[in-house]
């Protein structure tokens, strides 16, 4: 389990011994003589939650299990390590990272370019330079080490990510870079399409409007706790976590609506064929 699900497991943890205790997050502030949003951000695991925090507030709640005591001090423990990501400086979307590090499945749309999952090198280093402004070339080289590490996950021979991406028709048309270089990525994503584990569906012009193509989503789904997903929306300068059940349910149903307009697996195949030979003969 990564570091950033353990903290986030931690966190919902305190907060159901929180509720259970009758307590509010501003009475706990009070009582700890700390402020109320580092309450609010341990327990939806945007802070680092040290052995000593959960001791005190295991006190306060009220814990008298000391099993449970234990289990949640070496889960604090085992929080604070770093991830592989952190060895590549401020990553912005770490958290995400974290979660995408111990997902199960990933259920996607992506209305303006190629997820990074499943982006070329060329391609995904082209998206960097492009969309960070004045962003350095050790910068862009950390973000294209992150991503291509990120892959791995897909690759794996015995648990592989299993993705059910939904591309809007103009990561296909948009051209990143060159011709050259979108024929390259058109051909991996119809060689990624042919693994068991990945679902790649085109969701034609033809399509009309429909919910959810104004911004792109990713659910991610865990085998170990099937109830607790996550709906991730990336932002230009920051983004946005949703745990509620609700939201979660709403985001299925738009992704499984999108699904359903979309262009089959085979079908997307021959779409995305067509579309690469208007880039025109591969290099030789």
């Amino acid at each position: 389990m990564s570091p950033t699900v353990r903290k986030r497991r931690l966190g919902a943890e305190l907060r159901r011994l929180r509720l259970d205790s009758g307590l509010t997050g501003g009475q706990v502030a009070q009582r700890l003589l700390i402020s109320q949003p580092k309450i609010s951000r341990m327990e939806n695991g945007h802070c680092a939650i040290r052995p000593r925090d959960v001791r005190d507030l295991c006190a306060l709640y009220g814990v008298t299990d000391q099993q449970l005591l234990g289990s949640l001090m070496r889960m604090a423990k085992e929080s604070a390590q770093q991830g592989w990501w952190n060895a590549y400086g401020d990553i912005p979307y770490s958290i995400y990272i974290g979660l995408e590090a111990h997902a199960h499945s990933i259920n996607s749309f992506a209305p303006m370019v190629i997820p990074g999952l499943l982006q070329t090198p060329s391609y995904a280093l082209t998206v960097i330079e492009e969309t960070i402004p004045l962003v350095t070339a050790e910068q862009a080289s950390n973000r294209l080490k992150v991503r291509l590490r990120r892959q791995h996950r897909i690759y794996d021979p015995v648990d592989p990510l299993r993705l059910r991406v939904i591309l809007d028709e103009s990561t296909l048309r948009r051209v990143v870079g060159s011709p050259c270089l979108m024929r390259e990525q058109l051909e991996h994503l119809n060689a990624l399409n042919d693994e068991p584990h990945i679902t790649v569906q085109v969701l034609p012009y033809s399509a009309g409007a429909l919910p959810g193509v104004t911004g792109q989503f990713a659910i991610l789904n865990f085998a170990d706790s099937p109830e607790a997903g996550v709906v991730y929306l990336e932002g230009s300068t920051s983004d946005l976590y949703l745990e509620k059940r609700s939201d979660l349910e709403h985001y299925d149903l738009i992704h499984a609506h999108l699904q359903t307009r979309a262009l089959s697996p085979d079908a997307t195949r021959h779409f995305v064929s067509h579309i690469i030979g208007s880039y025109g003969a591969s290099a030789p």
